[in-house]
């Protein structure tokens, strides 16, 4: 089926931000068409994006069984084709380190990943380690807990539902690479998901601040990961994790200064979020990971 979506739009470099590193199991890109296995469904619903048009995707979804619907909000939610975002643009054209990128990266939009569950194992599992010592640890986790699904060639991972990590024992946990500090705190985010201490509703409901103050109930949880929580999981673009050394590492290398970014955060106002996406899509292109301009 062809979505539209708000144009500029680049699904490369948004399936890009919502991958973060080349080898992960779950997000898979090749030649230009991003698959994903999806949980929650009855069976497993595999969905595969291509871009059609300036404004437009083209989406197919298999297994679903009457749900494509819902299936498609899915890939609406994690592609971010709705969402605009003008105050970070603006903002963006007035900064001359940020300016050049901006341009060269124009229709990325702001990922989601599709539940509150896997924006919370992420935040949790790529706390204070390499994005490359994380990416390792979860590719391990991922195939510890699950098996892979076939499709057009591909080996698909669909995320681990929160009861597999519940079921799975400390040992298979630490051999995939988790801190126990790390595994402690997973065990404790699946028991509030399960029994409805948190979900989405409540952090939706709540002003970021609020949201942060919710999330940092739970032990294990801080301000940096409920941060990148709330952004990477529910859109909170009004949020910039702070304290990320490869944040800084970006800022230097386009002439940024990381001691002084406060004007920056003012200038992109309550989408500075994004910048966060930016950033990471320069060090993407340092690294010739991906194509821009």
């Amino acid at each position: 089926m062809l979505v539209d979506v708000v144009a500029p739009y680049r699904l490369d470099l948004t399936v890009a931000v919502l991958r973060r590193f080349s080898t992960n199991l779950v997000d898979t890109e090749r030649d230009g068409t991003y698959r994903r296995a999806l949980t929650g469904f009855a069976s497993p619903v595999v969905v595969s994006v291509r871009q059609s048009g300036p404004a437009q995707l083209a989406v197919g979804i298999a297994g679903a069984a009457g749900e494509d619907a819902r299936a498609l909000a899915l890939v609406r939610r994690m592609l971010g084709s709705e969402r605009r975002t003008p105050v970070f643009d603006r903002g963006a054209a007035n900064i001359p380190w940020l300016r050049g990128l901006a341009k060269r990266v124009r229709g990325v939009k702001p990922p989601r990943y599709p539940t509150l569950w896997e924006a919370c194992v992420n935040a949790i599992v790529f706390q204070q380690v390499s994005i490359y010592a994380a990416g390792a640890i979860l590719s391990r986790t991922i195939q510890a807990l699950g098996s892979p699904i076939e499709s057009d060639g591909v080996a698909l991972h669909a995320f681990p539902a929160i009861e597999a990590l519940a079921d799975a024992s400390d040992e298979t946990l630490q051999t995939a690479g988790l801190s126990r500090g790390k595994i402690a705190t997973l065990r404790r985010v699946a028991e509030a998901l399960l029994t409805g201490a948190l979900d989405e509703a409540m952090l939706e409901e709540r002003d970021t601040p609020g949201a942060i103050e919710l999330l940092c109930t739970i032990k294990g949880i801080g301000p940096w990961t409920a941060a990148v929580i709330l952004l990477r999981g529910l859109g909170r673009l009004d949020l910039f994790p702070a304290n990320d050394s490869g944040v800084a590492r970006s800022l230097a290398l386009l002439g940024g200064d990381p001691d002084d970014v406060q004007p920056t955060f003012e200038a992109l106002g309550a989408e500075r979020g994004m910048l966060y996406y930016h950033l990471l899509l320069a060090r993407l292109e340092a690294r010739g990971e991906i194509r821009t301009g």
